[in-house]
């Protein structure tokens, strides 16, 4: 009897105790955090005055492009970029950047071509500075409500968003698109058509979300989804030849001639193909064929009850996981995915595991130089987020639902709902 009265006068000190911890934790996670931002906000004012800086940036691709525009010229033209690209303080020592972008990207390009490289970069990063807030904006009010402002936090500190403000990367232009659509293809499917055009920019991102994406339009009747698509596309193709009218051909050869899918490049599925079968690159492109399988299974046993907020998001984590060719600055396009973790978890190891990753990947980028983007580094983290987004899901189901039961879920072979 003493021993049980002992035990109760020890569990208040015991539960302040874990308080006391746990506000430590959170506090740490979050001075990690703004360590990353923070560090990230100095690098890009210091891009910003410096007066040679821009070649410095992948920004650079893209003004060189619009500069040649603005000139009636090739767009895709290396030898005539490189001049231009080191008038910005690009290395007079390495190849041409080439915007690897097919010609709807000119679109975006072409303003870049009236300004210096100096206020063009400036343009161009609170232009994405924008799109991010947009994006971000977006999507918490789906998943989180005005409430949640860790969601907001973490979005701003992930380690992909910064270093597509840090390098300059469209990216996150990407992801204002998705963002868009998941907000609008409930209420607005016309313009939530029209945001897919952004996503198109890099269409090697959304292969499996796209298939499922056109079954979901068909089996649905969701058509005004796809007229949307299709008129941006249109007058998008329009633009471009009003601009470029062979930029298609121009494009073309660039490709051919640059390969840039021979490339190194940090991601599974060019590992594989590098491990496996050197130039074999049909290789590159098995991951992806898979997930697309993998992705048609997933719907069929979820169609009645799809939801593109919560499925959509393990299927974009498979999409860019299975990618054949990405970069760690794409993966900002996980923003949706992993807020949507963040609103269903109950744990708060797995919102800090998760924040600390993020800073983590940031400050090695950091402190190690943008030449970690194109490390073995980078490949690993992909996987990353699809594990903790698994583990943050199971751990916000029910507790009538064993973990078991989730990943025979998430399973394609199990049996239609």
């Amino acid at each position: 009897m003493r021993g049980t009265m002992d035990a109760r006068q020890l569990h208040p000190s015991v539960s302040a105790q874990r308080k006391a911890v746990w506000s430590l934790a959170e506090f740490l996670v979050v001075g990690f955090c703004t360590l990353a931002l923070m560090f990230t906000a100095t690098g890009i004012v210091a891009f910003l005055r410096h007066k040679n800086a821009a070649g410095q940036r992948d920004f650079v691709e893209y003004w060189a492009s619009g500069q040649q525009l603005a000139h009636h010229a090739n767009p895709y033209d290396g030898g005539a970029l490189l001049p231009i690209e080191r008038t910005a303080g690009f290395s007079s020592d390495t190849p041409a950047l080439i915007m690897g972008n097919a010609p709807p990207a000119l679109l975006l390009v072409r303003p870049l071509g009236s300004l210096g490289s100096s206020a063009g970069e400036l343009f161009w990063t609170l232009a994405l500075l924008t799109a991010l807030a947009c994006s971000v904006h977006t999507v918490r009010g789906l998943y989180g409500g005005q409430e949640r402002w860790p969601l907001l936090f973490f979005a701003y500190s992930f380690g992909p968003a910064l270093d597509c403000l840090l390098t300059g990367q469209m990216s996150i232009l990407i992801l204002l698109g998705l963002a868009l659509f998941l907000r609008l293809h409930g209420t607005r499917p016309l313009l939530a058509g029209v945001s897919l055009w952004l996503c198109l920019l890099k269409p090697q991102l959304f292969l499996p979300f796209g298939v499922v994406l056109l079954v979901w339009i068909f089996t649905s009747r969701r058509y005004r989804i796809l007229i949307g698509a299709t008129v941006a596309l249109g007058v998008s193709a329009l633009l471009v030849y009003m601009l470029d009218p062979i930029a298609w051909t121009q494009y073309h050869q660039m490709m051919a001639t640059v390969r840039y899918d021979r490339g190194v490049v940090p991601c599974l599925s060019n590992l594989l193909r590098r491990s496996i079968g050197g130039n074999a690159i049909w290789l590159q492109y098995v991951p992806a064929a898979l997930g697309c399988i993998w992705a048609l299974g997933y719907y069929r046993r979820h169609r009645r009850e799809w939801d593109w907020l919560s499925h959509g998001s393990l299927l974009m984590l498979v999409s860019v996981l299975v990618a054949p060719y990405t970069w760690l600055t794409d993966q900002v396009v996980l923003i949706p995915a992993l807020l949507h973790g963040l609103s269903v978890t109950r744990s708060r190891a797995m919102v800090a595991v998760l924040a600390l990753a993020s800073a983590s990947v940031q400050l090695s980028i950091f402190r190690g130089g943008t030449h970690l983007l194109h490390s073995s580094f980078v490949v690993w983290i992909a996987p990353l987020w699809l594990a903790w987004y698994l583990l943050a899901v199971r751990d916000g189901m029910p507790e009538k639902m064993p973990a078991a039961a989730m990943l025979r879920d998430c399973s394609p072979s199990a049996g239609d709902a």
